[in-house]
């Protein structure tokens, strides 16, 4: 007889390869699932030694309340580790292997929104022109950071744009989102040179990464911590105090863009964002710097 223990092992490979290949969710998506998953696997088996079509609503919520009382998790991660286990039952559902799910009723625990570090038009500037122009090294970071920004790029996306995305004749750039989604990116001027500059002293060691547009000085794949260290030491050489990271330039890209008057749709479909509620912390960030503007002025 097939003891518990086993059947979540079981159904953690179906579902593994379920969000990975039907839902074509990205590499960090599907491991932070799976992580969720499994902590909540062993807190069912510990707790009630129940196989996964016998977990119940209360056990739900009583996992919930372990996260919170027990392991001290903030809303937005309970939020994001019932995500998960929400998503392994709709598999379930999907597969005809339960009826009704135990998190169907359950709410998500309500996030409580930070408004991110925005940088000044002419903070950019700064951080970008502080990156010399004499190795290829600068050229290329330079060319980096002016399409990150720009462009509003996640670091995953720029580390994985590739020679192939590049429609320079038509204005834009293709990016591939989470989820494997497509999106179509206007690109300016200012970037397009960087990147002309950057690939005329480009070199590649490896034919395996050819299409590869930004490439380290062994010809290989960038990391994210290349360029979050890119970004460290460029801030630093400028003196900004502000925390900044890759992240940071895609916030500022948004609220320069609502600040300039683009609609939040617009930025929507800019940022590649599945949801406008995701967006809308860009209206309420720029609300909050209007109201500081109004307060200092005298009269």
């Amino acid at each position: 007889m097939v003891d518990n223990s086993e059947k979540w092992n079981r159904e953690s490979k179906k579902f593994e390869q379920y969000i990975r290949l039907e839902k074509g969710l990205s590499k960090n998506t599907v491991e932070a699932y799976m992580r969720d998953y499994t902590s909540f696997a062993h807190f069912i088996l510990r707790q009630y030694d129940v196989a996964p079509t016998q977990v119940e609503q209360h056990m739900v919520e009583r996992y919930l309340a372990h996260l919170f009382e027990e392991c001290n998790h903030a809303k937005a991660s309970q939020a994001r580790e019932l995500s998960g286990v929400k998503s392994f039952y709709n598999y379930l559902l999907m597969h005809d292997k339960i009826e009704q799910s135990p998190t169907e009723l359950i709410s998500t625990p309500k996030r409580t929104r930070h408004l991110p570090e925005v940088l000044t038009i002419e903070e950019v500037e700064q951080i970008i022109d502080s990156i010399p122009l004499d190795t290829t090294k600068g050229k290329r970071d330079r060319a980096m950071l002016e399409l990150l920004y720009s462009c509003g790029l996640r670091v995953s996306e720029l580390i994985t744009l590739r020679l192939s995305d590049l429609f320079f004749g038509e204005g834009y750039i293709r990016v591939m989102g989470k989820g494997s989604k497509q999106r179509l990116v206007p690109i300016g001027n200012v970037a397009r040179e960087r990147i002309m500059i950057y690939m005329d002293e480009r070199k590649v060691k490896d034919s395996k990464n050819k299409d590869i547009l930004f490439l380290n000085n062994r010809g290989d794949k960038l990391t994210r911590i290349m360029v979050f260290t890119i970004i460290r030491q460029a801030v630093e050489r400028v003196g900004i105090k502000k925390t900044v990271s890759p992240h940071t330039f895609r916030h500022s890209f948004a609220t320069h863009l609502l600040t300039g008057g683009a609609s939040i749709r617009q930025v929507q479909e800019m940022l590649g964002h599945e949801s406008i509620e995701t967006t809308e912390v860009y209206t309420h960030l720029d609300t909050s710097r209007l109201r500081e503007t109004v307060e200092k002025i005298t009269i």
